[in-house]
């Protein structure tokens, strides 16, 4: 399948050698330490919960600034970002798919940005109009327990319909998509391979007779994974290989044959802020090799954006992964539309 990202994955290695690009850093006043920007700033975060904590104390350490995170889902994000419109409680959204940035950019809640070490990311992680920049790339596949699929006496899914297969029955865990957005990407995905949002909705009904629950946030189909509590579960793979990492040795990752839908993870800035310049030196300093370097040093495994930064063979390579051709804007666009479907017609979103 053609595919713009894989055939421009190996252009972004290439610049990933480029040591000049690698030394973009961010304005000297968040250099030195000492506090010049003042304030304080609040972290909208996406990702897993020790690389927002890695990400927001690496920055304070380094400019002074008083820099705090809330650890929040796709969907619970633009929900406090549209509350709090006008008087923003964050400064600073990281972390989390791109759609979910549109989504927040049609609703007036981002602004603008864009930051000069945007220009060594590679156009295809970002958004033209700079509302939003890349930081990382992420794959969709399946976490399995192979402990579980042994009992089961069935193999690793290599495609969406394998999961369909009724030994499956309450053995298989998504987040749901209205708070999720890994979840919302394996949702996009079935629209993007059945061609619309009439056979992407009758495949989910099929898939939701396996389904165990549709937790709130994407890496929790993982964890139970790990725990044993299903066979299967559907995220992002990077996390399925931190939880692996992290001792849960009988998991296994397989990446959907018949196409995987992705994440581009990204930064933008809050409409509004009101530290808008150490909010604009937070967005600088994130899309540099040093600060997207600390990812892999807490079990983030993501294919990062910035030139120079790490290349973790734990990972699959993007260029070896059937992705299907994702089109942020239109996946944005369609959310709200495909969110009350499958909100009425497969399951209800979960509560606090």
């Amino acid at each position: 399948m053609k595919n713009p990202l894989r055939q421009r994955l190996a252009f972004v290695l290439a610049l990933a050698a480029a040591s000049a690009l690698a030394a973009c850093s961010v304005d000297d006043t968040t250099d030195d330490g000492s506090g010049e920007l003042g304030g304080s700033l609040t972290i909208a975060c996406g990702a897993q919960e020790d690389w927002c904590q890695a990400m927001t104390a690496a920055f304070q350490a380094k400019t002074g600034v008083d820099t705090s995170f809330v650890r929040l889902s796709s969907g619970e994000a633009v929900t406090r970002l549209e509350a709090s419109k006008g008087q923003p409680e964050f400064d600073v959204w990281h972390g989390g798919p791109a759609d979910g940035y549109g989504q927040a950019q049609e609703k007036g809640l981002l602004e603008a940005y864009k930051s000069p070490n945007a220009a060594a990311i590679d156009d295809q992680y970002k958004d033209p109009e700079g509302y939003w920049t890349g930081v990382y790339v992420g794959s969709l596949g399946f976490c399995s327990n192979s402990e579980i699929l042994g009992e089961l006496g069935v193999e690793q899914p290599q495609t969406w319909d394998d999961l369909l297969d009724p030994k499956f029955k309450s053995q298989i865990m998504m987040a749901h998509p209205a708070t999720s957005g890994t979840a919302y990407t394996a949702l996009w995905t079935q629209e993007v391979l059945r061609g619309g949002d009439d056979a992407a909705i009758a495949y989910m009904k099929q898939l939701n007779s396996n389904i165990l629950q549709y937790p709130k946030t994407g890496s929790a189909p993982g964890e139970a994974a790990s725990r044993g509590e299903v066979a299967v579960g559907i995220i992002f793979t990077h996390d399925c290989v931190k939880y692996r990492e992290e001792g849960a040795k009988d998991l296994v990752v397989t990446y959907p044959t018949d196409g995987s839908g992705y994440e581009i993870g990204g930064v933008a800035l809050v409409a509004d802020s009101p530290n808008k310049t150490a909010a604009q030196a937070y967005i600088d300093w994130a899309l540099t090799a040093e600060a997207q370097d600390i990812g892999p040093t807490v079990g983030s495994f993501q294919v990062l954006t910035a030139p120079g930064a790490v290349v973790d063979d734990r990972m699959a390579k993007l260029s070896d992964i059937n992705l299907i051709e994702y089109d942020f804007a239109a996946a944005a666009a369609a959310k709200s539309n495909l969110l009350q479907r499958f909100d009425e017609e497969i399951a209800a979103a979960p509560k606090d």
